[in-house]
């Protein structure tokens, strides 16, 4: 019997080291302090969309 699931929750926590924290303004995001970081996290959440997508696609 196969499982359907209608609702999906994903949580995610973010962490700055102090150094960070105390560099950047409070509630603003974005700028160019740290884009490599969110460069590097943009490709892994591609690549594991691609992933999922190629999976689903198999079955």
């Amino acid at each position: 019997m196969p499982i359907e699931i209608r609702e999906l929750n994903i949580r995610v926590s973010v962490n700055q080291s102090p150094a960070e924290q105390d560099s950047k303004p409070s509630g603003v995001g974005g700028g160019s302090g740290g884009g490599g970081d969110k460069d590097e996290i943009i490709a892994e959440c591609v690549e594991q969309i691609l992933e999922i997508l190629k999976n689903k696609n198999e079955r």
